[in-house]
């Protein structure tokens, strides 16, 4: 087994033949320093099938950074974007008013969201033809607004992520097929937004698969938090591996299309 390489802000390990490389990557949104995270595997020759992250609403945490490695020992060239800005992970409930900057003003959302994916895309590993986008919680929303930016992505899968929109309309600019992964007993997403995504995603055409877990509630993915459902946040571990094999399979569709 080849010896694993350590340095502040990059990480190979290798195992099982794959030598899979993390390392943060710097990027400007006009003003903003941005620091996003890298990961794939080097012993992959060429352009390949690739994934952009968005974060929840504290930031890039490890959460996505291990979603990172295991797409990567998939064979996909991943990038994790990062919307709020170099330094900025903020902790509840200062996280909640951060992401509701960017809940309010779509806009901006969709310029940090399109600066990662521009990052992803320059890429010299990147087959700009075969992207998808995932989010978790906020980043659920951040990568569907993806879509409603019209961003040339082959698909989208939000995992326990905000589905409201300020302007419906913008689903007609969708390109990409929609996964979208939610616990049935989720409390954080209103039956009307719920209702209201389902038309948008209909009226617009759109090519989507809503799954939902029961027993499961919002961040159903992240193991920080906790198992106590009353809290109307809890990991679930049914539901996250139903959920992965679910995202992987929609992989499989959409980039042998």
């Amino acid at each position: 087994m080849k010896r694993a390489l350590f340095a502040l802000f990059s990480l190979v390990t290798s195992f099982a033949g794959a030598s899979i490389v993390e390392k943060s990557v710097e990027y400007k949104v006009g003003d903003v320093l941005c620091e996003g995270w890298h990961a794939y595997d080097d012993e992959i020759e060429g352009k390949r099938p690739s994934v952009l992250i968005v974060h929840q609403w504290t930031g890039i945490s490890d959460h996505e950074k291990n979603s990172a490695r295991m797409l990567a020992e998939l064979g996909y060239n991943v990038f994790v974007a990062d919307v709020y800005g170099k330094g900025i992970r903020p902790m509840p409930p200062e996280s909640g008013k951060e992401a509701g900057k960017y809940k309010t003003d779509r806009a901006l959302l969709r310029e940090r969201v399109k600066a990662g994916l521009k990052v992803l895309n320059k890429d010299s590993r990147t087959n700009p033809t075969k992207v998808a986008c995932i989010g978790y919680c906020f980043g659920g929303l951040a990568a569907i607004e993806l879509g409603r930016s019209g961003a040339p992505i082959k698909g989208i899968v939000s995992f326990h992520g905000s589905l409201d929109s300020p302007t419906p309309a913008d689903g007609k600019k969708i390109k990409a097929k929609v996964l979208v992964l939610h616990g049935a007993d989720d409390p954080f997403v209103a039956p009307k937004d719920m209702a209201a995504f389902q038309e948008e995603m209909k009226d617009s055409g759109v090519d989507y698969k809503l799954v939902e877990y029961p027993g499961a509630v919002h961040a159903f993915t992240q193991k920080g938090a906790g198992n106590d459902n009353s809290k109307g946040a809890a990991y679930n571990e049914a539901a996250d591996k139903a959920s992965w094999e679910e995202m992987k399979a929609f992989f499989g569709r959409i980039f042998t299309e």
